[in-house]
């Protein structure tokens, strides 16, 4: 149940299972016609994990696509990355497009640099 008020300056919003009466009873008293009441179906989550889609799609991330997804949500170039790293930007890009493989070592430095399991970068 959602109780909604709106006036020119106001919009409460009280949302749970149930509202206490009390709560509705001061909204009544305090804003009469202005007060409307709606209740809101409760939304069903899919889990993505569980479907064939999800498992296709992961089966196809390889860690070089992991390495990119990572290292653009830290805003990091490969450049920058590599400066960080003490290696070269081409191979980042090439270990990026699975030209080049990800040795345990450097997924090490990876998934500290870039704060992610060890496992996306094997």
């Amino acid at each position: 149940m959602q109780a909604v008020v709106k006036t020119h300056h106001i919009r409460i919003n009280v949302e749970g299972e149930t509202i206490p009466l009390r709560i509705l009873n001061f909204l009544k008293k305090e804003f009469g016609e202005d007060l409307k009441i709606t209740e809101k179906k409760s939304r069903k989550e899919l889990k993505a994990e569980g479907t064939d889609w999800y498992k296709k799609v992961k089966e196809d991330i390889k860690p070089g696509d992991n390495l990119k997804i990572y290292r653009l949500n830290r805003n990091l170039s490969q450049g920058k990355l590599a400066k960080i790293l003490g290696i070269h930007p081409v191979h980042i890009s090439e270990m990026e497009r699975g030209k080049r493989g990800i040795s345990k070592e450097m997924a090490k430095k990876l998934s500290q640099v870039l704060e992610a399991r060890l496992e996306k970068f094997i």
